[in-house]
């Protein structure tokens, strides 16, 4: 839970502070905590219009004002060129995220609770105003602001013209036009209908990014409430018709439930609670109504809000964390189900785009991904019988790898995989300038191979296990030629650690994290005795409180700052920018040289202790994608990234509490207890 006095935060603070809420579907909520909105992705209804994609932000914020007594107190807070009106952060006392966002207003003479609820599986979003204390009633009003556009859009008020109309007795209807949707919003008050545009609204981090941040929101008319102590007031938006009784009845139900059950959590852990509910967060499944444009299909992981579209590789990060620890197999299992079906020559998309259209095949390691996510799963589950239906399809994905497929992708003569696709990077450090790849990484990437060693090496144990002898066999011999391979061309001996890169041409000596794959991975393919040389160069020169640097700060092209323009941004993405979803994986490499004793256990806590920290605090139940590398360590990127918290989450129960499941028993047709051959390193207990 985090439960803020924002009396005791400054502006400038507060406006940094950025909540979120979900509602399953891909869209969501978010501003910051006083309610100001400084990106243009913010707003009370981002809905994803064809689930979980094109997404538009709806309902942009609304201004409430209490009259008391005669006088007249805003609670809103908006930025304009050169001024802050209104300023009703000047009344907000208190700031909680949990169960659901809540603020506390409080004047002379009265105390108003608000609360923001999105309804799970639908794009519907209800604020709440309930008068807790008053010397007399109040009048209460609520203006609602609009925006209806894109989530990488403005508005601006010649957009298209706009208007509300009556549409039951307790709701209004905004008709589509050719450039904005169709909207709904209702309420338990009156409505006084008097429309006019909000010119001007700055969004500050916008322009701090490089990018447009002035917005024009169109305001349909006034919401009116007579309010005694104990009242509330609900007002609705939605992309669908609002049924308003039975809206406010699921309401009660759901608060009922949640009386009872304590508003607490699942376990007697609060941290373990806290990650745990942020790892939901980014659980998407198929709309309850599914509406004409959902793109519904079965269970995903949004990789991160609140702008990037589906991104595939994060969401296999953070498959342990989002899907496993949380004992949510049955999404686990349809998930890889789902994304089987999008296997093209052996690979998978590394992105869904925004605008619904075809998937996108950029990533040269995703498909790798998910045959670690597999084993991951099988490791948990226990489910045979779909690792068994799935064995012919990974199978195929390791064959396609052999003979050589899309995005440059082949083996060579030692068994190890290479990329190189002329100006697009493939591996997970993407970032680009233009037509400028910054980390093309062209070549045999480190932890490319050491994915392409470990998927090798489950799909030849899986194969055993399942009695495909013959491929088991011939899959354990390639993933001991690619050991020996690796350890031939990637270790440096002078600097005491693997190589970034390896291609035809020599060695990228750059110390990255990316080698710690090579360490962490269920089937390492680094050889035992260099593993402890590895982890003390990246604790030495990479780790830092929040997550890893991708580069040292000894190499000359090193960046420690995340900020700036898009273009300042994107050269500091992978050149020293720390990721806190690399703890995860530290961690797992910790207990793998040091064992799984107190010690290393006590090492892990340790090494998550400021991520958890900030989720708890600064981060208002959510961790961003990425730190700066140099200190203070500002947070950046996307103020919630399913790889981030996933892996946090997985090495805290795994690692730090050391809550792994059982070991995986053999069922091989052969009665043996081990592969036909055993790859060169073993599996984590």
């Amino acid at each position: 839970m985090v439960n803020l006095d924002v009396s005791a935060v400054g502006l400038e603070e507060a406006m940094a502070r950025e909540w979120l809420a979900v509602n399953g579907l891909g869209g969501y909520a978010a501003s910051s905590i006083i309610s100001l909105n400084t990106r243009k992705y913010h707003g009370l209804l981002v809905a994803a219009m064809a689930s979980p994609v094109r997404r538009m932000v709806i309902l942009s914020r609304v201004e409430e004002t209490v009259i008391h007594g005669g006088a007249a107190c805003p609670l809103a807070v908006n930025e304009y060129p050169g001024t802050i009106h209104p300023r009703g952060h000047q009344l907000l006392r208190a700031f909680d995220t949990h169960p659901y966002p809540r603020w506390a207003y409080q004047a002379d003479g009265w105390t108003v609770e608000k609360s923001l609820r999105l309804l799970e599986g639908e794009s519907t979003v209800c604020l709440s105003y309930t008068l807790l204390g008053a010397q007399r009633p109040i009048e209460f009003q609520l203006r609602p602001l609009f925006a209806l556009r894109g989530i990488h859009e403005l508005m601006y008020q010649w957009n298209g013209r706009l208007r509300a109309e009556a549409h039951g007795d307790d709701q209004w209807r905004i008709p589509a036009t050719a450039r904005t949707p169709e909207a709904f919003f209702a309420h338990d008050g009156r409505f006084h209908s008097d429309a006019y545009w909000y010119l001007a609204t700055i969004y500050r981090r916008e322009q701090q990014r490089g990018y447009g941040g002035l917005e024009d929101l169109w305001m349909p008319g006034v919401a009116h409430w007579t309010l005694s102590p104990g009242q509330t007031a609900h007002f609705i938006c939605s992309t669908e018709p609002i049924d308003l009784p039975e809206t406010l009845r699921r309401l009660a139900d759901e608060d009922a439930r949640s009386d009872r059950s304590g508003r607490g959590g699942v376990s007697a852990d609060p941290v373990l609670d806290d990650l745990l509910r942020a790892a939901g967060q980014f659980v998407v499944r198929p709309p309850r109504k599914g509406g004409a444009g959902s793109q519904a299909g079965g269970v995903r992981i949004f990789g991160g809000f609140p702008w990037a579209a589906p991104d595939i590789r994060k969401a296999l990060i953070a498959f342990g964390g989002v899907m496993l620890v949380r004992g949510d197999f049955d999404s686990a299992r349809t998930l890889i189900e789902g994304l089987l079906g999008h296997v093209r020559n052996g690979l998978l998309p590394s992105e869904f785009p925004e605008d619904g259209g075809t998937p996108i095949y950029r990533g040269a390691d995703v498909s790798l991904w998910m045959i670690n996510a597999v084993w991951q799963y099988l490791c948990y589950t226990r489910d045979d019988a779909s690792v068994r239906r799935w064995l012919a399809s990974l199978v195929r994905i390791i064959q396609a790898h052999q003979s050589g497929t899309d995005l440059g992708i082949r083996i060579d003569e030692d068994g190890l995989l290479s990329s190189h696709l002329p100006g697009s990077p493939t591996t997970w450090m993407d970032a680009k300038a233009a037509e400028w790849a910054i980390t093309p990484r062209y070549g045999r990437p480190v932890e490319l191979n050491a994915l392409w060693h470990n998927a090798v090496s489950i799909v030849a144990r899986l194969a055993d296990r399942y009695g495909e002898r013959s491929t088991g066999v011939e899959l354990a011999m390639l993933a001991r030629r690619i050991h020996v391979g690796f350890n031939r061309r990637f270790w440096n001996e002078q600097t005491g650690c693997c190589y970034d890169v390896v291609d035809d041409r020599g060695a990228d000596g750059a110390i990255r994290p990316n080698q710690l794959l090579a360490v962490s991975l269920p089937f390492c393919v680094l050889s035992l005795d260099r593993h402890a040389a590895v982890l003390d160069r990246i604790r030495e020169q990479l780790l830092t409180p929040f997550g890893l640097r991708t580069l040292s700060p000894r190499d000359p092209a090193y960046e420690g700052r995340y900020a700036g323009n898009a273009l300042l941004r994107d050269r500091a993405a992978h050149q020293g920018t720390a990721y806190p979803w690399l703890l995860g994986s530290l961690c797992s490499a910790n207990l793998r040289v040091h064992g799984r004793g107190e010690k290393a256990r006590r090492e892990a806590r340790v090494f998550l202790e400021g991520c958890l920290r900030h989720l708890r605090a600064e981060g208002l139940g959510q961790l961003p994608e990425l730190f700066d590398g140099n200190v203070p360590h500002a947070p950046g990127g996307e103020i919630a990234d399913a790889a981030s918290v996933a892996e946090v989450l997985r090495a805290y129960v795994e690692d730090a509490l050391d809550r792994l499941p059982p070991p995986l028993p053999s069922i091989s047709s052969s009665g043996a207890d081990s592969p036909l051959l055993e790859p060169p390193s073993p599996a984590l207990p």
